[in-house]
């Protein structure tokens, strides 16, 4: 049986054309393992498959006639609009009519309504949101980016136990390392809440429950310092948007350098072909998307301004996390009852 991923159609900022595109690569791409619905206004989503020349038969759409707006409240726009895409998409998956949930729309949407409809998994105190960072020699995940600013040691600790899970199919690996961000390395440094934390991680550590190598500082984040970083949302976000911003700035400088050392084209040629290959990794399209960790199911997040390419991935990612019984996966490592809180 495939995999049925159900898909915002209306969600991002170019919607419906370049979502439909993308889910239908997608769907052709993976071929028998995968259906798409595509969720949203009927009519415009069936225009845009006839555009397209046609979709087959593993894509079939769901109608929803209300969409929820990029910049709109989250909550406010949930209850004011029940037959919105998103609404309706997180149905499909609690319905059972569709395995998982993408969606390039509005984020808080998106994360109200996947809370809200699907509930957390037993155990759980705060979904999360991964985030992904090149490295020299991968990538490393970062978790959470932007859903909990404020958080205790106990979620941190929790945030440590599902990406390490996660990190598990991303990366492939069967023991990727986890490190907590700190302002040092030593397990003294940092807040309470940090320093708890530490204690916590390093008797999950002591016991093999997750392979923790202590704090990792923020220049030893891109050095991969650990497979999987640990943080609050508020620190994750403010790394992630600066690691972002590497692929806008260095092009910038390196083009300014060209011009003051004044280097002709064929020079200028050579360094342009090395940067451009230096932040490939940097591009967020190759990935598509985030799962929310904590979920009663999968639902997947994807920039709002993703493009056809980007979509795809998005949806063929959350197909494999179906595949791989990430919910499953997750919900069985919290299962483990946590280690006694040191003594003061």
């Amino acid at each position: 049986m495939p995999v049925r991923v159900a898909v915002d159609a209306m969600g991002g900022d170019y919607a419906p054309s370049v979502v439909v595109e993308g889910a239908v690569e997608a769907a052709a791409e993976a071929g028998d393992r995968l259906a798409v619905l595509l969720v949203g206004r009927a009519a415009e989503i069936e225009a845009e498959i006839d555009r397209l020349g046609g979709a087959g038969d593993r894509v079939r759409v769901v109608d929803a006639p209300e969409v929820i707006g990029m910049g709109e409240s989250p909550t406010v726009a949930l209850k004011s609009k029940p037959q919105s895409s998103i609404h309706v998409g997180v149905g499909t998956v609690k319905q059972g009519k569709a395995d998982a949930f993408a969606s390039a729309g509005n984020t808080g949407a998106v994360m109200a309504a996947a809370l809200f409809g699907l509930g957390r998994l037993p155990g759980v105190l705060r979904p999360a949101l991964p985030g992904y960072l090149p490295t020299p020699t991968g990538t490393c995940v970062l978790l959470d980016v932007g859903a909990n600013v404020e958080v205790r040691a106990e979620h941190l600790v929790q945030f440590a136990r599902m990406g390490a899970v996660f990190g598990e199919f991303f990366l492939q690996t069967d023991a990727p390392t986890v490190g907590l961000v700190n302002v040092g390395e030593e397990p003294g440094k940092g807040t309470d809440t940090v320093k708890e934390a530490h204690a916590t991680l390093a008797a999950l550590g002591e016991r093999g429950s997750i392979h923790f190598v202590g704090n990792v500082e923020g220049r030893d984040i891109l050095q991969h310092a650990a497979d999987v970083c640990v943080c609050d949302g508020f620190v994750g976000n403010v790394v992630l948007k600066l690691a972002e911003s590497v692929a806008t700035i260095l092009p910038q400088m390196v083009k300014a350098e060209i011009g003051r050392q004044q280097l002709g084209p064929d020079s200028a040629g050579l360094v342009g072909g090395v940067l451009k290959g230096m932040l490939a990794p940097f591009d967020y399209q190759a990935f598509g998307g985030v799962p929310m960790l904590g979920i009663d199911g999968i639902v997947t997040i994807g920039h709002g301004g993703s493009s056809a390419r980007a979509v795809k991935q998005m949806v063929l990612s959350s197909a494999g996390l179906v595949e791989q019984n990430l919910t499953a996966r997750i919900a069985r490592a919290l299962q483990e009852p946590l280690p006694e809180p040191p003594s003061a």
